[in-house]
């Protein structure tokens, strides 16, 4: 083979090599939950790319990445509370890039835009929270801290950003603070027994009190009415009555004649009087 068909054959191959190269570069793919952002010899398209397949300029025109996708991040906010003790909170992060924002986000902020955004902002915003409030409470108050403090950093953020939620994993207090937080919360625990016994001690006597009173005022109800009408009880007692003859004693009475039948003692018919009597 002659030098100048080694030749063609080796131009040949470049030029496949390149039409190989520059079709590749010509082509780009965007990927579900990303979008794209164009970048053309330094300069930003400041239309975002969709998901999907297209063409672009080879070699000059590049295009980065972009998610937009809800994103999930882990922080440790060092605080202090009102009243001077250092707090720690473990702090999870949920946020994402809006479509509005993908070019700016890419061009205006340099690295992770939870690391450049959101990182700075929840912290602020939970020292701001946590300033306000004593150890005690923080830890009283979680929920309430989260609420404000989340809101505090989507103002901060604006429209940039979007932070879906955070959590509050974690707070972490010193040993020494956590034992007396421990031992006044077991205090207010046994004083609210304490108290509980005590009222419940006040609505036992208080019952008794009732229901004593009412007795009382039920005796002199049934007093009043039988001396208004005495025939009351008479009635009372031929109600009740089962047919007996009722025994009474007899004054000064004993042994066998101690109890005697209230029909025996008539003028006419008196018992006779026994050697006993006489004697």
């Amino acid at each position: 083979m002659n030098p100048k068909s080694i030749a063609g054959l080796i131009a040949g191959a470049l030029v496949i090599f390149v039409l190989i190269l520059a079709g590749s570069s010509a082509t780009y793919v965007v990927e579900p939950g990303h979008r794209g952002v164009e970048v053309t010899l330094g300069r930003v398209s400041p239309a975002f790319k969709p998901e999907g397949f297209g063409f672009k300029l080879p070699f000059v025109t590049h295009i980065y990445p972009q998610a937009i996708r809800q994103q999930t991040a882990t922080m440790v906010a060092d605080c202090y509370s009102s009243d001077l003790q250092q707090v720690k909170i473990d702090v999870r992060v949920l946020y994402r890039v809006p479509e509005s924002s993908v070019v700016a986000v890419f061009r205006d902020y340099w690295g992770s835009p939870f690391e450049t955004l959101v990182k700075p902002r929840v912290a602020e915003a939970l020292n701001e929270m946590t300033a306000s409030r004593s150890a005690e409470l923080i830890v009283q108050k979680r929920e309430e801290v989260k609420s404000l403090a989340l809101e505090s950093a989507r103002k901060k953020l604006g429209d940039v950003l979007v932070i879906e939620d955070i959590v509050l994993e974690d707070i972490n207090l010193t040993r020494a603070l956590e034992n007396a937080i421990e031992a006044k919360m077991v205090q207010e625990q046994e004083a609210a027994r304490a108290r509980f016994a005590q009222q419940q001690a006040q609505t036992e006597a208080s019952t008794v009190v009732i229901k004593a009173t009412g007795e009382a005022e039920s005796i002199v109800l049934r007093g009043k009415a039988l001396r208004e009408n005495p025939s009351v009880l008479e009635l009372q007692i031929i109600e009740h009555w089962d047919g007996v003859t009722p025994l009474v004693v007899g004054p000064g009475a004993t042994g066998a004649n101690m109890m005697l039948p209230l029909g025996d003692f008539t003028t006419d018919n008196a018992p006779a009087a026994t050697q006993e009597d006489k004697l």
